[in-house]
């Protein structure tokens, strides 16, 4: 079991990385690497060699390799990223990026998403190297940089340029999953990721005629692209459920004692409740408008209006997706994939699930363990082009009314010590003998 340097650690290393301002504005404004040469000091420390990697200056990778007892099994990828989202601190309770450690709480950008992750992983590494033990598979560590962007300067360009860093890895462990999810009647749930949607970021352009803003105008690009923008955001997605999403429906319907009926699932999620919220977003596809840019002087019809959606699709919807954008957007309006990745599936009844799901009982009998889909994606997505199978798995155990996926992006991101120290246990117990 780790010991109580690794527990010290988690929280030091957690505060240190929050310290370490590592915004990613997008369009390349960032910079990871003090938060990558951190982390590289810490596994040499572990008497590891990391290898530190840029596809643009300033924008680093960190791998590293800790060789396993049984040279036969396939090797694992465990994976965080370096980066946050921006911040306001004039939001905040505490400056975002103080790293303050309070009643038991650190708080600032990352503690959830997902520094806590990385210096679990840390904390985890070097209590090894202290102790004298080796997991029983190779165990490949990656931090990267860019996953609150496109990823191009960080999993993107691992995958595509240094394969070779991640021979024999046929699945990975990272974010989002293995929280305390507290469904407000008692129950404990432990929802560990087994896919993701796909990424569809969405370009919208509409033409039309340019002219004056007080002429009649029945080409105006504004008023086509506004009658789209429309059609998407109203528009009902169907019910389509995948592997991963019919297990946790499910298991989760035995946990209340409940029919799983798959053939009424608004039904279905109304008697779960609040457990409902962990797969309400992943039984249908998405597509969410968020930026609109149109003209630029009030009396002046411009002739183009661009609009940008987020889209997410359910692995094997992507097909369904993309027709279903040609019908919503209309033959006014042209649309074009702005980014793009696919959506992951991973089995739940593979050995590495049952580890990962033993590791959180040992460590919280009281809980329950179900697998959920992420409604997001995470640098799990890029991993999979080297045919990496990707899991969520970064656990904490959270009291009682932590809103976690509020807090992800959120104003005063924060995270209980206590939780630190849960996810360092669970996290060795479940790599060593993964």
């Amino acid at each position: 079991m780790a010991d109580q340097q690794a527990l010290d650690e988690v929280v030091r290393f957690t505060s240190d990385l929050i310290r370490i301002d590592t915004t990613n504005r997008g369009g390349g404004d960032c910079r990871e690497r003090p938060a990558a040469e951190y982390a590289a000091e810490r596994l040499a420390g572990a008497g590891l060699e990391p290898t530190l990697l840029e596809r643009t200056t300033g924008r680093t990778n960190v791998v590293a390799r800790i060789e396993g007892t049984d040279p036969s099994a396939d090797a694992l990828l465990v994976h965080g990223h370096l980066d946050v989202v921006p911040a306001q601190a004039a939001d905040w309770s505490v400056h975002p990026f103080s790293g303050e450690i309070r009643d038991g709480v650190v708080w600032g950008r990352g503690a959830i998403d997902m520094k806590n992750m990385d210096a679990m992983i840390l904390a985890v590494v070097r209590h090894w190297a202290r102790s004298g033990l080796r997991p029983r598979r190779d165990v490949v560590i990656a931090f990267t940089a860019d996953e609150e962007a496109s990823a191009e300067d960080g999993s993107g360009f691992l995958a595509d340029r240094h394969a070779d860093l991640f021979e024999g890895c046929t699945e990975g462990v990272s974010e989002s999953g293995a929280f305390t999810f507290h469904d407000g009647d008692g129950r404990q749930i432990y929802p560990i990721a087994a896919g993701e949607r796909g990424t569809g970021w969405l370009k919208l352009t509409a033409h039309g005629r340019a002219g004056h803003g007080s002429k009649v105008n029945h080409a105006n690009a504004v008023t086509r692209l506004a009658a789209a923008v429309a059609r998407i955001g109203a528009h009902e997605w169907p019910v389509r459920l995948t592997p991963t999403v019919r297990a946790a429906l499910t298991e989760l319907a035995a946990l209340y004692g409940l029919d799983a009926d798959l053939d009424d699932i608004d039904g279905l999620l109304r008697k779960l409740g609040p457990a409902a919220a962990l797969v309400r977003p992943v039984v249908r596809n998405s597509a969410n408008p968020t930026m609109l840019s149109a003209g630029y002087k009030v009396n002046v019809i411009p002739g183009e209006a661009v609009a940008y959606v987020d889209g997410r699709y359910l692995p094997g919807s992507e097909d369904e997706f993309t027709t279903t954008l040609d019908e919503l957007t209309g033959p006014d309006v042209d649309w074009e994939f702005d980014h793009r990745e696919p959506a992951l599936q991973a089995p739940v009844d593979a050995p590495t699930y049952a580890r990962m799901r033993a590791a959180v009982e040992e460590f919280a009998p009281e809980g329950h363990v179900v697998p959920y889909c992420m409604s997001g994606g995470t640098d799990a997505k890029q991993f999979s082009r080297l045919g990496i199978t990707g899991y969520g798995f970064a656990p904490l155990k959270l009291p009682e009314g932590f809103d976690y996926q509020a807090l992800f992006h959120g104003v005063d991101e924060r995270v209980p010590v206590e939780a630190l120290h849960f996810g360092v246990r669970v996290l060795d117990r479940f790599l060593r003998t993964a």
